[in-house]
């Protein structure tokens, strides 16, 4: 009769128990010595060698040759133990046995001396699902046993024993394996069952058993009807080939492609996948993703392993550490909502629309997220693409196009100065060895000074004499103000005629304002230049853009590039004006 693999290879002593020396050590020193405990307290995760540790404990202490404290598995007490014909050693579950009786009847039989063995020992699993009075009806005896009396209690959830209990006992804590240690054993044990399993999958079986290696001996078992074993017949068995699928939507996420991601959603929806799970699996991937970026070196070691590391690493080149919290917790809320009783379909839409749309919410975290990647366009200048079908990273540059070619930039000398006349200004056709760039200064040559009647004058209030000021800055120079000009030669005003059917009545306000915006079209590209970066963002909206577009095309007759370009003169040019007007004393500003 076949037996599953995690009980065939079950540890019969201390040295095959993997990972947890801390307490393996501890308890054959113990045995050597003979200073045991009457009651011990195993805690720990599941799989992790509670309940193993207390049998082989049991048959140590009750060997009639134990070797360096583990127990032989030869002689009649270790023989019979194994396979149960001893009385003396009970095995409980308190899952099924947590009334008052079941301990009552429990604590009078354990009165009695053993029979073929030196000890008298109950292991009592899962010992937090005992009630209260049974706890209590346990305390008694466990605080002042018969000398040939020993207590094992194995336990997942240590908050759940009363501290009168855990007083009582000698506890040991039981750790999750590490992956590096369970990829190991279940090698080795896949070697001896004659099962081909190569490298890779055994150590994504590993991460999936997150830390336990009975998961682990149970997924390779899950797995042994393949004749090789690899991470994708792995993928396949567990169902985890549809991760892919996540994989890509969170691709699609990440590239605010909204209805792309709803697409895939529906997809996944019309296979059977149930929306908590979706979202549950998302927030999985995503969290993969924090721990591999925020942890890069050790972050292999705080996987879950339902997804490959090459998926993870091209995801977390694309996606900022606040773009992934603010993820996290978006889908963390939408999954509450689900266990509140909310339609599933509707909600994960919600969820996905939120996360490809942060611009629709107004929390701080969405506020951190859309900060967060202008940061990183900033500072690199350009956003990852990654196309998950062929693994290619594609650089997608900024949707406007350059104004100039590389190639046609004429030399920049900072000494010189280009010179700018009115005649040029007016001209619809602008020299084309004067550069445009946003960040050229032009200079136009100095104005001539203007000599202002003082009749005139004493007409405007004040009587002051301005006839020897000329009109400029104060080493004579003409003030710069790329907004002066006039090389739109009346584009501008048209194409501002054409958003005010299109845009809200706060953004064309902006727009229309000269002191907050002003456009200059050169060629193909139009250029509006801004105050402020505030000022810029509300015109880098999507929409905002799109109109400017439509409307500059609409006017020249042919596609236009925007760009939104900030510069601080808007502004200046704007106090100087009020600067001037406060010369004359007539004129109040409140």
């Amino acid at each position: 009769m076949y037996q599953a693999l995690y009980r065939k290879w079950r540890p019969r002593t201390f040295e095959d128990v993997v990972g947890q020396e801390h307490i393996t050590e501890t308890l054959k020193n113990q045995i050597m010595s003979g200073r045991l405990s009457h009651a011990y307290l195993f805690v720990g995760t599941r799989g992790t060698g509670k309940t193993t540790c207390a049998k082989i404990l049991a048959k140590a202490v009750n060997c009639e040759h134990p070797e360096n404290g583990s127990p032989c598995n030869r002689c009649n007490s270790c023989v019979g133990i194994d396979d149960g014909s001893i009385m003396d050693v009970v095995e409980l579950d308190a899952a099924s046995n947590n009334g008052v009786d079941n301990v009552r009847a429990l604590r009078d039989e354990a009165i009695f001396s053993p029979v073929s063995v030196r000890k008298r020992v109950y292991i009592i699993d899962e010992v937090h699902m005992l009630s209260s009075s049974a706890f209590n009806a346990l305390l008694k005896i466990l605080e002042e046993p018969p000398e040939h009396l020993m207590f094992i209690l194995a336990t997942t959830e240590l908050h759940k024993v009363p501290a009168t209990i855990l007083s009582r006992c000698q506890r040991h804590s039981f750790k999750r394996i590490e992956t590096n240690l369970l990829a190991k054993r279940i090698s080795y044990v896949a070697d001896k069952e004659n099962m081909r399993l190569e490298p890779n999958a055994a150590e994504l079986l590993a991460r999936l058993a997150d830390g336990s290696l009975r998961d682990g001996l149970s997924l390779l078992d899950q797995c042994s009807g393949e004749d090789n074993i690899t991470a994708e017949s792995v993928l396949s068995a567990m169902g985890l080939a549809g991760n892919l699928r996540i994989a890509e939507l969170l691709n699609k996420i990440s590239d605010g492609d909204t209805e792309s991601a709803l697409n895939i959603f529906n997809g996944l929806w019309r296979d059977g996948k149930a929306p908590a799970t979706l979202l549950s699996e998302l927030n999985s991937l995503m969290r993969d993703i924090l721990m591999l970026k925020v942890a890069p070196k050790g972050g292999s070691e705080l996987l879950s392993g339902g997804f490959d590391i090459a998926t993870l690493k091209t995801h977390a080149k694309r996606m900022t550490p606040e773009e992934l919290i603010c993820g996290l917790d978006s889908v963390s809320s939408h999954l509450g909502s689900l266990r509140d009783g909310r339609d599933p379909k509707t909600t994960a839409e919600l969820c996905i629309i939120g996360l490809c749309e942060p611009q629709l919410g107004d929390s701080v975290d969405n506020l951190k997220k859309r900060i967060s990647k202008l940061e990183a366009v900033l500072e690199n200048g350009f956003l990852h693409n990654v196309s998950l079908d062929n693994a290619v990273i594609k650089e997608k540059i900024s949707d406007a196009a350059p104004l100039f070619h590389e190639e046609e930039l004429p030399p920049f000398d900072t000494e010189k100065t280009n010179e700018v006349s009115y005649k040029d200004i007016e001209d619809s056709n602008r020299d084309k060895s004067v550069s445009y760039l946003e960040n050229d200064k032009i200079a136009t040559q100095q104005i001539p000074e203007s000599k202002v009647p003082v009749d005139d004058m004493a007409t405007c209030g004040g009587g002051l004499d301005f006839a020897e000021e000329p009109i400029g800055t104060a080493d004579g120079e003409a003030k710069e103000n790329p907004f002066e000009t006039k090389t739109t030669n009346g584009a501008w005003s048209d194409i501002l005629a054409e958003l005010k059917n299109s845009l809200q009545p706060g953004q064309y306000n902006i727009l229309s304002n000269e002191s907050m915006a002003k456009g200059d079209l050169e060629g193909e590209t139009l250029i509006v230049f801004v105050p402020s970066s505030f000022v810029k963002g509300q015109l880098e909206q999507p929409f905002v853009l799109d109109c400017i577009k439509n409307a500059a095309r609409k006017v020249s007759g042919s596609a236009i590039a925007v760009k939104i370009s900030e510069n601080k003169q808007v502004l200046m040019g704007a106090a100087d004006k009020l600067d001037g007007l406060s010369k004359f004393g007539n004129f109040k500003f409140e």
